[in-house]
């Protein structure tokens, strides 16, 4: 319910609202005064008094409101407001004076008195503020007319006067000519105002025009009583106080009113096409049967005085002629003008024909009953109907029966909303709709069509134009938005919302996502044909697995593209676990079979991991997030199924997500130990096994816990093999490795006891050493920290696949540019065939702890080290070992010719101190050899002083170990194990 207006509450405020109120006080108020002058007011000295001052308080109030209101409001009607309120002063100030003599002196009102003067000026100022208020011509044409106009209408006027009362006025003044002129003065201006309020025209708004109306009526009123007392039979008889001053007293109050109308006026509440057109047409009638009426009144005039008797007065003569001759004028102009307008509107309505006819859109005007009365030509093209064939007929069987209930549901909102528009804000323009539907064509197709639809008359508008091609292309874009462009397979988008679509079915149906499964598929071995085919034969390959793995499933379940060689299935149904299962081993092994491509047999394998709906779930369940959760668990089975050796299918399990969380849980301390300098630098010495000379020494990396213990971080290391975190991680091993060398080679030749600078060696993976910014890293850490770069030595954790040899060999190539060593260590295991070792730019290789464990007992791994030993000797480089933990190692080292090797059998990892005395002592003892041994230890010596490649503290033959096979480090001692498997080392 709206609110109450400001209005107030009552039965007046109805009144007060609409404008009722002030127009019936103003009626009360003209018929009392009406009503006392027919009785005579009771007494002479009251109707006396009535007649003159009653009348000039009248007129005062006239004059006061149209003043007030001409001072406050601006615009172009002003100064006819300030006119009309001097002329109604000019009347105040005559009946004013008039009682004067009447009432106060009690006399005759002398011929020659100021009120004769007074009421004379009212006309001239009247007609001033007319001509302000009225619509000036824009052409010569409309100025003529204007003019033709007044001149019919103050003749005719005239000349019915003169024949009624001027004539015999004019005869009966013998007198003075002031006076004659004063007698004829009135009447005539009275004639020229009343011309002026005819057949001018007044614009403006509603509320401006109905102030102008009304004040056109006051002016009205008033000059018909002035004729009225002109009239010798009246004249000669008035007194005051009678009932023509009751006109007089309306007038000035219709005046004193007028202004102030348009605040009392209602709006109009029919639309300007209603509303507007019948005024327009009363009006355009009422100008043009003026100049007759007019001449009817010349006519009448001059009739006047024949049936009187009367000869024919010159005056009435020579005014009607000139009446008749402007008739004749002012027909001719107006047959000029229709002749003018007729052409103008046939060029108009050519002009509309032709748009109307030449527009692409098809013009329909529909009536109440839905019966088409015309339809434009451009649905000949548009539709491929003749238009005369589809007047006459229905709209509605033009629409597709699928559309009509829905069209029929538009256009009654549409309707519906123009009757609200136009009763809440009236004089507005209606507004239009849009409806879209399919209408038949000639050739049996249906066509997408929208049309604007607006009111015309009792029936529509529409205006539709053929919009199949947008639509369609709408649909494609919908199409690829949801759909693989390469495969055509639904997407990651289209695949979410099935499966979203799944769950929320089954949870309102109030059954659970058991009964959905997930399958995630991953082509195994498909980069490598994208690398050595191209990638024109890796898409034909992919269209082929997507139609394979279509072919594959049932005809309910969606398989998607996720991107690159990802795909994903959707099963939905009354299946179990074993089922699924086997649906999996058929697209994997359907995905397995060749490929033939462009001739050529193409192969690869599929990873598969399975994922199903918790019973859980229920009705309550959130269908967004149980999709993500499955297609998580997804994913994560099938990485699992990719790191167990791929080509299998693997189902989720919880122990996935927990493996995962530890993962990152490990990741995100790694990142906050780099930041916050939780790690420490131990090193481990490298022992030369013919002299037991320190000649190098290997940075590992070490967590300090929150209690003060070293953990050697076993699977923390292994984390930091990938990610940023990785990055960081080997950036800081690098700084700090290189910054603790400088320092202890200033320490050197501080006199006894000072340390002995070694060249110091960091571990680092394959990946690491590709990775953007390492090299600039070890550059910036020689140059600030002044180590010469022959005292760094770069080691590769074991060999990469061989698609990085190229790039390792580069970037390797790059580190001996600056005078960095470089060694492969861990050689024994991991990938990498021996000719992208070969092509490696190396100094030296370490053999890994593998090797080196069994060497005591075992004939097989002494001949495996034998020959590592013996290939690094051959390609001229030096050779290392690293896990040497007891003494039968090292004899078996120095037999095989191994000349250096780090372990428990000489020293564990130390912290800075224990490696300061450690090489302050410059070497260790070696083991006593073991009988035929010590033969084999001369021989090492010696082939040491003759060997090409010198092992001594700044050569290149220092051996390294580093931080990426700490997790297979095992101390002799039996250690305890922190909360992530890591080796406790006490502090020194």
């Amino acid at each position: 319910m709206e609110p109450p207006g400001p209005v107030g509450r009552g039965p007046l405020a109805g009144l007060r609202g609409s404008g009722t109120l002030p127009g019936l006080v103003l009626g009360v108020l003209c018929l009392a005064y009406a009503t006392g002058a027919a009785a005579g007011w009771g007494s002479h000295q009251l109707a006396v008094f009535m007649g003159d001052f009653g009348l000039a308080a009248a007129a005062l109030a006239s004059a006061l409101s149209c003043l007030v209101y001409g001072c406050t409001v601006g615009g172009h009607a002003r100064p006819a407001w300030l006119l009309f309120g001097l002329s109604s002063l000019t009347v105040a100030f005559g009946n004013g004076t008039w009682g004067w003599y009447e009432v106060v002196v009690r006399i005759q009102q002398p011929q020659d008195s100021l009120a004769q003067y007074a009421f004379l000026l009212f006309a001239p100022l009247s007609i001033t503020g007319v001509l302000v208020l009225a619509q000036h011509p824009r052409s010569a044409a409309g100025w003529l007319c204007l003019l033709l106009d007044g001149w019919l209408i103050a003749g005719s006027l005239f000349t019915l006067s003169w024949s009624l009362a001027l004539g015999r006025i004019a005869a009966g003044e013998h007198g003075s000519p002031l006076g004659l002129a004063l007698n004829l003065a009135y009447p005539v201006l009275d004639i020229l105002l009343v011309s002026l309020v005819v057949g001018l025209r007044f614009g403006g708004r509603d509320g401006n025009r109905a102030a102008v109306h009304t004040a056109m009526l006051a002016l009205a009123v008033t000059v018909t009583c002035d004729a009225l007392f002109t009239s010798p039979e009246l004249h000669s008889n008035y007194h005051s106080g009678e009932l023509l001053d009751a006109g007089w007293f309306a007038g000035s109050l219709l005046l004193a009113w007028a202004p102030w109308s348009s605040r009392w006026r209602r709006p109009l509440r029919e639309h300007p096409s209603a509303g507007g057109l019948p005024r327009r047409r009363v009006a355009t009638t009422f100008s043009a049967l003026t100049p007759y009426a007019a001449a009817a009144v010349c006519t009448a005039g001059i009739l006047y005085n024949a049936v009187g008797g009367r000869e024919l007065d010159r005056v009435v003569a020579a005014a009607a002629c000139t009446v008749g001759l402007a008739l004749i004028l002012r027909q001719g102009v107006m047959l000029l003008d229709n002749l003018s307008l007729a052409q103008e509107l046939a060029h108009k309505e050519a002009h509309f024909r032709s748009l109307v006819q030449g527009s692409s859109d098809v013009i329909m005007i529909a009536g109440a009953n839905g019966v088409l009365s015309y339809v434009s030509p451009a649905a000949l093209g548009v539709y491929g109907r003749d238009p005369e064939e589809l007047v006459g007929g229905n709209l509605l069987d033009l629409v597709h029966p699928e559309d009509v209930d829905r069209v029929l549901a538009e256009v009654r909102r549409y309707l519906a909303r123009v009757r609200l528009a136009a009763h809440r804000t009236p004089g507005t323009v209606e507004p239009s709709a849009r409806v879209e539907c399919r209408i038949g064509s000639g050739v049996g197709e249906w066509l997408h069509v929208e049309s604007t639809v607006s009111r015309h008359r009792d029936g529509l508008l529409l205006n539709s134009r053929d919009v199949t091609e947008r639509v369609m292309l709408q649909a494609q874009l919908q199409h690829n938005a949801f759909h693989d462009p390469l495969t055509d397979l639904p997407n990651r988008a289209l695949f979410t919302q099935r499966l979203r679509g799944a769950l929320g079915t089954r949870g309102q149906q109030g059954g659970t996502g058991a009964g959905i499964a997930v399958l995630f598929l991953d082509l195994d071995g498909f980069k490598a044909v994208n690398d050595s085919a191209g990638h024109q034969v890796g898409d034909e390959l992919l269209v082929q697995a997507a139609r394979r793995l279509q072919g594959a499933v049932r005809c309910g379940d969606t398989v998607a593209r996720f991107g690159g060689d990802e795909f994903a299935a959707l099963v939905c149904g009354p299946l179990g676990k074993l089922q699924v299962q086997e649906l999996a081993d058929r697209l994997r092994v359907a995905l397995s079979e060749p490929y033939w491509i462009g001739g050529v047999e193409l192969g690869v394998a599929a990873s598969i991991g399975i994922a199903f709906g918790t019973p859980e779930r229920g009705p309550a369940a959130d269908p967004r997030a149980a999709a993500d959760e499955l297609m998580r668990n997804a994913d994560l089975a099938m990485y699992r199924a990719k790191s167990e050796g791929k080509g299998r299918v693997v189902l989720y399990a919880p122990a996935m997500r927990a493996d995962l969380e530890r993962r990152t849980e490990l990741e995100e301390r790694l990142r906050v130990a780099v930041r916050e300098g939780g790690f420490t630098l131990l090193h481990q010495p490298v022992v030369d096994l013919a002299s037991g000379a320190v000649t190098g020494i290997e940075a590992q990396a070490r967590w300090r816990s929150a209690g003060g213990l070293l953990l050697t971080p076993a699977e923390f290391l292994r984390s930091a093999e990938h990610g940023d975190a990785a990055t960081r991680f080997s950036r800081w091993l690098v700084h700090e490795a290189v910054t603790a060398a400088a320092d202890r080679r200033d320490l050197c030749g501080r006199g006894r006891g000072a340390p002995v600078p070694v060249p110091v060696a960091v571990r680092l993976s394959v990946e690491r050493l590709c990775s953007p910014g390492l090299y600039e890293t070890v550059a910036a850490a020689l140059r600030d920290s002044g180590l010469p770069a022959g005292e760094l030595v770069i080691e590769v954790a074991r060999m990469g696949p061989d698609p990085l040899a190229d790039e390792l060999g580069r970037r390797l190539a790059a580190l001996r540019g600056l005078g960095v060593s470089t060694w492969l260590a861990g050689y024994g295991v991991g990938g990498g065939s021996l000719a992208a070792f070969a092509r490696l730019p190396l100094d030296g290789l370490k053999l890994d702890r593998t090797l080196v464990q069994g060497l005591g007992e075992s004939t097989l791994s002494r001949t495996l080290a034998g020959h590592a030993v013996r290939l690094g000797r051959d390609l001229g480089m030096a050779t290392a070992a690293e896990g040497v933990d007891l003494p039968r190692q090292v004899a078996v080292l120095q037999e095989l010719g191994c000349r250096l090797a780090q372990g428990s059998a000489f020293a564990p990892p130390l912290d800075e101190a224990r490696l300061r005395r450690a090489l302050a002592r410059r070497g260790y003892p070696l083991p006593k050899p073991l009988g035929a041994l010590s033969a084999r230890r001369t021989q090492l010596a010696a082939d040491t002083r003759t060997s090409g490649r010198p092992d001594g503290p700044g050569g290149r033959g220092a051996a390294h170990h580093g931080a990426s096979d700490l997790p297979e480090h095992q101390a002799v001692s039996g250690p305890a194990t922190g909360p992530h498997g890591e080796t406790v080392i006490p502090p020194a």
